[in-house]
């Protein structure tokens, strides 16, 4: 029922080695793809992250990001290199690839810092030239070079915190009387310590041994800050505009939203789990259509706590900022000890976007505007940058509080499109992180974020997904499961929320790839990394095809789902084992239902460019495509590449 067309051959990195002698290879992971050359066909960006990658959450080095462009034949253009100063894992590079000037060729944007270089190849391999991205005077003024190395070992992380605690008593928190005036009465020590402010370098030091030896292991057996090392605190960050053809530099500005500081305002040393780092660079991107016409970049910074969007118009000389939405910082009692989830921000006009965020987001026209807005998790953000809304719901007996209204909250899993064709608009269907949220999964009218239906869980739900996987119903099926190994089901139901099962076929990845179009399910493994041979199964669990040989993204995903060819049918990509090629799977299956290339449909379109954001959700059409649908009701494609 599928084949895998002739392979791109693909160029793996070479192995590396951490400051610290542990040895790293490379891996295949996310891709995309982009008409870089104006000539109609695509080309295939892909992303090599080093078996180190990690989360800030974990400690250690990890090795360099790679983003790849090669031409259907394997040829490779050119290689950025991202080097030493951006952590490697699934939520520090983003790449947007679109053409965003609207000159028929594609560009690629990212997150960049001091070290980031562009190496480009000729036809038969070599390198030809090599080049760092160019660094504003101001920086360079100020002695930051492309041979700096901001990460951080066990001992400079120390220092760090002995600098952080001798200003201590001039933080405007501190100030402002928010926070406690010494540490020591912050870290609950002050029976056993007491020191003068300003602190001595002395005496800061003994802080920072206490808060390292005595306080963070006592929150959490798993805070062992003498191993600290590998993560990225501070540095210049910068956000660079590529050419899609050559990796030329286009533009290189300054990150949007800068750190601020090491996340201590984010909320990163006030949980059980002490995570300097962690919420403060989680980033996400994307692409929206704001003015119906032309596409903009969208980057954002947070989600667990303080969430930041920007977005950006690429004119093809200049990256102009169009609207900025900041929730400001979620307050806090005490940085060291306190629940910074869930609560308003300090922004007035934003604050609500607190805690909504989840680890992707969609642009889609919820209000019927002909402009697509931001769906930001469990708030959706409107084309002028206005918030449209942010849900909230009253907790369920059984939870923390019931009767008090709370927020959504943060998740794993969102679904944006026309899920049930018998209620008005699009839908969105998602599963909640938080075990105080009011339910553990929902699906939402898209215009006003109110809940259509959903359930109470009590715990994380991290898995859910949606299809028409049974086309005797109508609508879209959607399902959840609990993140754990075992992948305990929550339920299958109806588009209007009726229970009609236990649970889904997988929660991996879909994929449209039957000739009577509904949904089918891609299988690659548990969320901890259990490499399994790929499988795609049908609504009723049946293997369809197995990928031999291949194998996915983090054990969930394939490297990319989209419908590069060209039928109404989704190719699903996925890395050999070796990362020597990319294979790319496509039904064989003959159909008699006939569309327009799903790539024409602008929310698929730029849903494809953000798959390759952190967590990779499935793309989806601006109108409802199922076996049931009703094709009058099927737009005409707008001219959008």
């Amino acid at each position: 029922m599928g084949q895998g067309l002739p392979r791109v051959p693909l160029r793996r990195p070479a192995d590396g080695v951490t400051p610290a002698g542990e040895k790293y290879t490379y891996k295949a992971t996310d891709m995309s793809v982009g008409d870089v050359h104006g000539d109609g066909a695509y080309e295939y960006v892909l992303k090599w992250e080093p078996s180190n990658s990690k989360d800030v959450s974990q400690v250690g080095y990890t090795g360099n990001t790679y983003i790849d462009t090669y031409e259907s034949d394997g040829t490779l253009l050119y290689r950025i290199d991202l080097g030493v100063n951006i952590r490697s894992g699934a939520h520090y590079t983003q790449f947007p690839v679109y053409d965003f000037d609207g000159d028929g060729r594609a560009e690629l944007m990212m997150k960049t810092a001091p070290g980031t270089s562009i190496t480009r190849y000729a036809k038969d391999g070599t390198a030809t030239s090599r080049e760092y991205v160019t660094m504003p005077r101001a920086d360079v003024r100020a002695g930051h070079s492309h041979k700096d190395d901001y990460r951080l070992s066990a001992e400079s992380y120390h220092d760090h915190l002995v600098e952080m605690f001798q200003g201590w008593h001039e933080h405007p928190e501190v100030v402002g009387g928010n926070w406690p005036a010494t540490i020591e009465r912050a870290l609950g020590a002050e029976d056993e310590l007491s020191f003068r402010y300003p602190l001595s370098r002395t005496d800061a030091e003994e802080l920072a041994d206490y808060f390292i030896d005595v306080y963070a292991p006592a929150r959490s057996s798993r805070n062992k800050l003498r191993d600290f090392e590998g993560f990225i605190l501070d540095g210049p960050e910068y956000l660079t505009v590529f050419d899609g053809s050559t990796g030329a530099e286009l533009d290189t500005e300054r990150y949007p939203v800068p750190r601020g500081d090491d996340g201590l305002l984010w909320g990163d040393y006030a949980m059980a789990n002490i995570e300097p780092g962690n919420r403060v660079d989680r980033f996400l991107s994307g692409v929206a259509y704001l003015d119906g016409r032309h596409p903009s970049a969208v980057f954002s910074r947070g989600y667990y706590t303080r969430a930041t969007i920007v977005t950006y118009r690429w004119d093809g000389r200049k990256l102009r900022e169009q609207w900025h939405v900041d929730s400001g910082h979620a307050p806090m009692a005490n940085p060291f000890n306190d629940r910074p989830h869930g609560v308003e921000g300090t922004d007035p006009e934003y604050g609500r976007l607190t805690s909504q965020g989840f680890h992707s987001l969609s642009a889609a026209d919820v209000d019927g505007d002909g402009r697509q807005e931001i769906v930001y998790g469990s708030a959706t953000v409107d084309d002028d940058g206005d918030l449209l809304y942010s849900s909230y719901d009253v907790l369920p007996e059984g939870s923390e509080a019931p009767g008090e209204l709370a927020k959504l909250g943060h998740g794993d899993a969102m679904h944006v499109t026309d899920l049930d064709p018998q209620h008005p608009g699009l839908e969105i269907f998602t599963v909640h992180e938080d075990a105080r949220a009011p339910y553990g999964y929902a699906m939402r009218d898209a215009a006003t974020g109110e809940a259509l239906w959903g359930g109470f869980a009590g715990y994380d739900v991290g898995r859910g997904m949606v299809g028409d996987i049974d086309p005797g119903i109508p609508g879209y099926e959607a399902w959840s499961s609990d993140p754990g190994p075992s992948g305990t089901p929550l339920g299958l139901w109806a588009a209007n929320g009726e229970r009609i099962g236990d649970s889904g076929p997988g929660t991996n990845h879909s994929i449209r790839w039957a000739g009577d179009m509904t949904t089918q399910i891609i299988r690659g493994g548990d969320l901890y990394g259990d490499y399994t041979t790929p499988t795609l199964v049908n609504g009723r669990g049946d293997t369809l095809l197995t990928a031999e040989g291949a194998t996915t993204v983090n054990g969930k995903h394939p490297s990319l789902v989209a419908d590069v060819l060209g039928d109404w049918r989704e190719e699903m990509l996925l890395a050999t084992r070796d990362s020597s090629a990319m294979r790319i799977y496509t039904s064989t299956e003959l159909t008699d239902h006939k569309l327009y290339t799903l790539m024409h449909d602008p929310q698929y379109r730029v849903e494809v460019a953000r798959q390759q954001t952190t967590y990779n959700q499935p793309s989806y059409t601006s109108f409802y495509l199922a076996s049931d649908m009703d094709w009058a009701q099927v737009p005409t494609p707008g001219r959008r590449r």
